[in-house]
């Protein structure tokens, strides 16, 4: 699983260890994992009043991401004797071959890769259900959500997924830090996986 803030090259993308796991095993370390890359540069007290936390919170969480290079101290020129967090840029990659052989970081994995899905379930049933119809059209006809079924081998799905991610790539390098009116940040998401037999038999062909 491969989550990018911006379009990278595969050595630029992180594998995440155990102890990266176990900081954002935590509900609050996601939510702010994903504010700092969604809008920028915050302080404590920024996400605080975000989140709706107290900033000592806010800033214990921030200190957890940071001690594993998650998120580091961003240069500022806003004044104010706060500090200012931002994420690195480059992808972060759940890999369970990274923590094999530990049941600590298989644990930590776990609960990682189950509170970052939890979230983006959230925010798609909270869009296309409440949300969706209080956009404008222009807004409403240009989101999707779409599934398909397709036969394929392992090594056909790797070649799919290559070429998924390199659309994607190619669209965030070209709006990366494109600004002004009608720019919003969107949400672009590519869930590809085998699905689970319900008839529990393979079918071959000859």
């Amino acid at each position: 699983m491969t989550e990018s803030r911006k379009p990278s090259a595969a050595a630029e993308r992180r594998v995440l260890d155990a102890g990266a796991l176990r900081a954002l095993s935590h509900p609050l370390r996601v939510r702010i994992f994903d504010i700092l890359a969604q809008e920028g540069p915050q302080t404590a007290s920024t996400l605080a009043e975000i989140l709706g936390e107290s900033s000592g919170a806010t800033s214990y969480h921030l200190r957890s991401l940071a001690t594993h290079e998650l998120i580091r101290e961003a240069k500022s020129n806003k004044g104010g004797r706060e500090r200012w967090w931002e994420r690195p840029e480059g992808g972060i990659v759940y890999d369970s071959r990274a923590v094999e052989g530990s049941p600590a970081g298989e644990a930590a994995l776990q609960v990682a890769v189950a509170e970052v899905h939890r979230r983006r379930h959230d925010e798609l049933m909270e869009f296309f259900t409440s949300r969706i119809d209080k956009e404008s059209v222009e807004w409403a006809d240009a989101s999707t959500s779409m599934t398909s079924g397709i036969s394929m081998t392992a090594e056909q799905t790797v070649e799919l997924t290559k070429k998924i991610e390199a659309i994607i790539d190619e669209a965030s390098e070209k709006y990366r830090d494109q600004k002004g009116e009608g720019v919003r940040r969107v949400s672009v998401r590519a869930d590809i996986f085998p699905l689970r037999s319900l008839t529990n038999r393979t079918e071959t062909s000859s």
